[in-house]
This record gives C-alpha cells, sequence and structure tokens, in this order.
C-alpha cells in the first residue's frame, strides 16, 4: 500500500500564516518560513503554501516568501494562488516549489491544466477543488475566487474532467467543513477518490486523529491536509503517525 501523507497547510495573507472558519473570520497564526520549517522537523510529509488571497486581488503569488520558505525545507512543497499563466507557473517552479496548485484559474480555462501537464509533467500539477454540499443534499458544487462563487459545476463530474485534463493530483476542500473540526466529509472525499485514478487529498474539518484515519479508511484518501489543530499544537504530527500506523495505515516515520 502506499504511503499515506500528512500536509501542513500554509494558508498566506499578507505575508503571515492565517486560519479562518468557511474561508471566512481570518486570524493570524505565523511565520510561513518558520512554521515549515518547524513542520519538517516535526514529521511532514510536504508542505502546502496557498496565497489565499492573490486570486482575488488579482496579482501573482508571492513569489520571494514561497522561495524563502522552499529554502528552509527538503520535503515537497506545493505552491498555489494566483496563477493564471504558464509564465506563473515556470516563476514559482524557479522558486523552489515541487508542485504548482491551481484552482480558478482551472475553472477559467481548463486548457491550462493539460499546458503546464504537457510542458512540467503531470506529477507536478494539482488541482485544488473546493467543493460546497448543495441545499437540497443532491451533491457538491465546485466554487472558486476563494469559495466566494459558486460556478454551479458539479464537484464529483469536474474532479474526473480535470484527472483528464492532465492533473495529477486534487486537492479536494470541504467549504462546509473548513475550519469547524467537525471531520472531514468522507462522503464528497470517498465520492471523488473513487471517480478518479490520481491521488486525492482530503482537506477541511480535521478535529482529532480519528479524523485523519478515518479521511484515509473510509473516505479513501491517499493523503490528509490540516492546518489549525497543527497550527495551535492540538494534534501532534509524530503522534499523528503513530495513531494511524496502530490502525495498520502505512505512514513514513524516518524523521527527528
Amino acid at each position: 500500500m502506499i504511503t499515506k501523507r500528512i500536509i501542513p497547510c500554509l494558508d498566506i495573507k499578507n505575508g503571515r500564516v492565517v486560519k479562518g472558519i468557511n474561508f471566512v473570520e481570518m486570524r493570524d497564526v505565523g511565520d510561513p518560513v518558520e512554521a515549515a520549517a518547524a513542520y519538517e522537523k516535526a514529521g511532514a510529509d510536504e508542505i502546502a503554501f496557498l496565497d489565499i488571497t492573490a486570486t482575488n486581488q488579482g496579482r501573482s503569488t508571492v513569489v520571494e516568501l514561497a522561495a524563502r520558505v522552499a529554502k528552509q525545507i527538503s520535503i515537497p512543497f506545493t505552491v498555489g494562488g494566483g496563477i493564471r499563466s504558464i509564465e506563473d507557473f515556470r516563476q514559482v517552479f524557479s522558486c523552489g516549489a515541487d508542485k504548482v496548485s491551481i484552482n480558478t484559474a482551472a475553472i477559467d480555462m481548463p486548457e491550462l491544466i493539460s499546458k503546464a501537464a504537457d510542458e512540467f509533467g503531470k506529477q507536478r500539477i494539482m488541482v485544488a477543488i473546493d467543493a460546497g454540499r448543495r441545499q437540497d443534499g443532491t451533491g457538491w458544487d465546485v466554487y472558486k475566487n476563494g469559495g466566494e462563487i459558486n460556478t454551479g459545476l458539479d464537484a464529483i463530474e469536474w474532479a474526473a474532467r480535470v484527472e483528464g485534463l492532465g492533473a495529477g493530483e486534487i486537492l479536494l476542500t470541504s467549504i462546509d467543513r473548513d475550519g469547524t473540526k467537525e471531520g472531514y466529509d468522507i462522503e464528497l472525499t470517498a465520492a471523488v477518490a473513487q471517480k478518479v485514478g490520481i491521488p486525492v487529498i482530503a482537506s477541511g474539518g480535521a478535529g482529532d486523529m480519528q479524523d485523519f484515519a478515518d479521511a484515509i479508511i473510509m473516505g479513501k484518501a491517499d493523503a490528509v491536509l490540516a492546518a489549525s489543530l497543527f497550527h495551535f499544537h492540538e494534534v501532534d504530527i509524530k503522534q499523528l503517525k503513530e495513531f494511524l500506523a496502530a490502525q495498520g495505515l502505512p505512514v513514513r516515520q524516518d524523521f527527528e
């Protein structure tokens, strides 16, 4: 069985790591360079750096800051936010990123997924999907611009489409669960994981260690991403990995 990954997420606003609930009510939680280095030492398998206001502000990702983070870590590093062109991809990769995540640009310009996959290799292209459950309970819609705009796209069908376009990985966030600590949306995660053949990263809602296990076991996630639980030291990554290993899940434990 492929090793399951633990990924702390650094949501960046004005050069600082922030965390909110349901994509709003942001609070400052620290310096991204220091946080990334600490997470690598703690046993994180990857780091995700998402500039959450770049798209809405119509600007590019804060590349200089991402470069400073990249210099401090040796584990895989994903950068997202404000990427709208192949040149943007090239610039972010040049700063030291291993993977680039796109969300709104993928929706507005689906061909960008294919172009980037052809140019840099699909394993380096991540598509982030922010999904919200429909009020009638029939499924999930895809949102863009930091969760502000409902595109009307069906999240499961969009996941299949981005795989076909060349995405190598999907970062799947439940808007409804984001920051709530009520657990990942297992139904959503499983539905996407069963639809596609590429890795799915579960995001949004982790409240305790069992939630991570549930996302992997019941949600069929290949990786689990969280922010506030790690930022506020409510869950220790080493202890989390020991907990997951005790449930028979394969995790990397060869760290300090």
